[in-house]
């Protein structure tokens, strides 16, 4: 299958603002977790092997680390009218169907993703209380086919860290997946089409 990898986004970049809706329509905004000590921003997908490996771990991940302070937004840019998996009202059956404790939102213009710069799903963006990156790698070494347990590992140390008032590791693996699934003519500049 396809995969891509996350762009190479410099650590100590600013979190982009956020003004999406859920499917319940419900308009989220970044400035609504401002107060947090962290806050995880991850590109998803309704649709994607690598994400669908990861997603129940993804919803325990979320309900484990909200208690801790860990706020989470998820975030699907991929184009619906050609992927009808990746609707609004798709998305709200993939919260009910999993558990997801924190917003999972719509990035219809996906002028969300291209402000990250988002490559693929999942793409994890790790952000401190001064609303900085501090980690852009993978949830853990898990791919589908290639047998390993899907444990979060990666992604937890980072938040680990963060957590403790410390940074994460410099080493950062990027996080492999589908690529997003752009509108035709909308494509970014990072984007190639044999991806």
């Amino acid at each position: 299958m396809p995969q891509t990898e996350s762009n190479p986004i410099a650590i100590g970049t600013k979190a982009a603002d956020v003004q999406l809706p859920d499917s319940r329509g419900r308009e989220h905004h970044l400035v609504d977790f401002e107060s947090k000590p962290a806050l995880l921003v991850a590109f998803i997908s309704n649709r994607c092997p690598f994400v669908i490996l990861l997603r129940e771990a993804l919803a325990q991940f979320g309900r484990e680390y909200g208690e801790k302070g860990l706020q989470i937004i998820a975030i699907n840019s991929n184009d619906a009218a050609a992927h009808p998996e990746e609707t609004l009202e798709r998305i709200g059956q993939e919260v009910d169907t999993y558990g997801y404790t924190f917003p999972y939102l719509k990035d219809e213009a996906q002028d969300v993703a291209k402000a990250y710069g988002a490559a693929c799903t999942p793409d994890f963006f790790l952000f401190g209380a001064d609303g900085t990156l501090v980690y852009h790698g993978q949830f853990d070494d898990a791919r589908p086919g290639n047998g390993k347990p899907v444990t979060g590992a990666d992604l937890r140390a980072a938040v680990d860290a963060v957590l403790a008032g410390s940074k994460p590791a410099a080493s950062q693996i990027p996080s492999i997946g589908c690529n997003i699934k752009w509108e035709p003519g909308n494509e970014p500049s990072w984007f190639s089409k044999a991806a």
